[in-house]
Order: structure tokens, then C-alpha cells, then sequence
């Protein structure tokens, strides 16, 4: 069996989180945060993903709620 996370109905909505190596606080910077939503954009312009909402949070703080 392959590691980490495997799709079984890709018909279906996932939800993913992610965290950063002993929580560095990446997200306090515009440039690391302006890569994750470049990222998602890309995806959904052309690789056809659906994007429902993302929070993108500073140490536990919201930054971005769609």
C-alpha cells in the first residue's frame, strides 16, 4: 500500500490540512502566503479543481476565509 494520502472517489469533496515543520509561522509573510494562493488559483484555472474554501491561518489566527 502507497504512504501517505490516496484518493478513493475523486467525484467526491477532501478535505486537506497541512502544517508546517515545528510550526514556523510562514504565513506572516506576504511571499509565502502569495505562493499558496497563486498555487491554488493555478489549480483551479487549469487543472480543474474545485475549491470550495481554504483558511490560511498565522499561528492559529484566520488570515483568509472564502
Amino acid at each position: 500500500m502507497p504512504e501517505g494520502y490516496s484518493i478513493r472517489d475523486a467525484s467526491k469533496p477532501h478535505f486537506v490540512t497541512l502544517t508546517v515543520v515545528d510550526w514556523i509561522d510562514v504565513f506572516t509573510r506576504k511571499v509565502y502566503k502569495d505562493c499558496i494562493l497563486d498555487s491554488l488559483r493555478f489549480c483551479m484555472a487549469n487543472k480543474g479543481m474545485l475549491l470550495y474554501g481554504y483558511v490560511l491561518m498565522s499561528n492559529h489566527s484566520p488570515l483568509a476565509l472564502v
